[in-house]
């Protein structure tokens, strides 16, 4: 029978945790406006990625224009009214002092000044408060992200910290991938964590052969007593925006290098009623059956616990022909 075959090699390879993950943004900002005007501009487009002080939103400013001239004269009008109040209250203390004037006189000069320099910080913070309220009349991304569809459109009255909000942001630069592990493996992350970071690679379904690659840094305080997991956070950099909130990736958290691994192509590990077997190429040119004990699989390659050693040859193509005992012609190339 015609065969490809391959030689079982000796290498050190990766001991992973393989699992299904998700996708979440490093931070959600909804974009709500804080006072109550007509929105009157939208400076981005819908999906559009925005940087972190990019101006998105124009709010009418008429109101707040008119407020801030009106906080503004009455501080001038209090300032004229407190200097004055102050003058004649000097003017008192001396007439007092002299024994001209009684000293319930200057009491009360005096404490219509002090009422009077009072009012006047109120109407610095009115000020401020109305200079506050024009800055927000312009709304500004707080974050690098990537934005929702518009929630409202120009025209309409939004009203402060109310709903519906404007606009979502997510940011995706970095990004999380959130997934579970087993109960069981932890006490191996844990071990594998001390005094050095474990690598995360995620696979996308678009393109399952360029992993992302990123570092845990999240185990979540306690385990899951009702499905026995526990939640982990990696964080990727996701510099070419492949990683998007929500998806769903395939995830294989790298433990440690297992040196001296016997390694086989993943075509030659076969399923029988007994298990996996494999099909080795004996020195005379027949093919044996021997039952293996598979650890892993990852990248087209099988990490083998039992039944193989190095410098064998197994069958990787034309096994469904076999039978063990039967004679078989390697393929060149193989």
């Amino acid at each position: 029978m015609p065969v490809t075959v391959a030689t079982v090699v000796q290498k050190a390879a990766p001991v992973l945790l393989r699992t299904i993950g998700n996708v979440d943004a490093y931070s959600t900002v909804s974009v709500k406006a804080q006072v109550s005007a007509e929105l009157m501009e939208v400076r981005f487009r819908e999906g559009q990625f925005v940087r972190k002080g990019d101006l998105l939103f124009l709010l009418d400013r008429r109101p707040f224009d008119a407020a801030l001239h009106q906080a503004e004269a009455t501080l001038a009008h209090d300032r004229a009214q407190a200097a004055n109040a102050r003058v004649e209250a000097q003017r008192y203390e001396k007439l007092w002092q002299g024994g001209v004037s009684p000293k319930e006189q200057f009491d009360q000069y005096r404490t219509a000044a002090d009422a009077l320099d009072a009012a006047v910080k109120a109407d610095d913070a009115a000020v401020e408060m109305a200079k506050l309220n024009l800055e927000y009349c312009s709304i500004y991304s707080p974050i690098d992200g990537q934005t929702s569809n518009l929630m409202v459109y120009p025209g309409n009255l939004v009203k402060a910290n109310d709903v519906p909000i404007l606009v979502t942001i997510n940011q995706i630069q970095p990004i999380y991938v959130e997934f579970t592990i087993a109960e069981a493996s932890l006490a191996d992350v844990r071990a594998a964590m001390r005094g050095r970071p474990l690598t995360v690679e995620v696979r996308t379904q678009d393109n399952p052969t360029q992993p992302e690659r990123g570092v845990l840094n999240f185990i979540n305080n306690q385990v899951d007593t009702t499905t026995g997991t526990i939640h982990l956070k990696a964080t990727f950099s996701n510099q070419a925006r492949r990683l998007w909130p929500g998806q769903f990736v395939d995830v294989m958290l790298r433990l440690a290098e297992q040196p001296n691994a016997i390694v086989i192509p993943a075509q030659a590990v076969q399923s029988g009623q007994d298990g996996a077997y494999v099909f080795v190429v004996r020195k005379d040119g027949t093919v044996e059956s021997r039952a293996v004990v598979v650890a892993r699989s990852l990248d087209g390659e099988s990490v083998i616990d039992k039944g193989l050693a190095s410098g064998e040859r197994v069958v990787t193509d034309g096994q469904l022909r076999l039978v063990p005992g039967a004679k078989v012609a390697v393929r060149s190339g193989s």
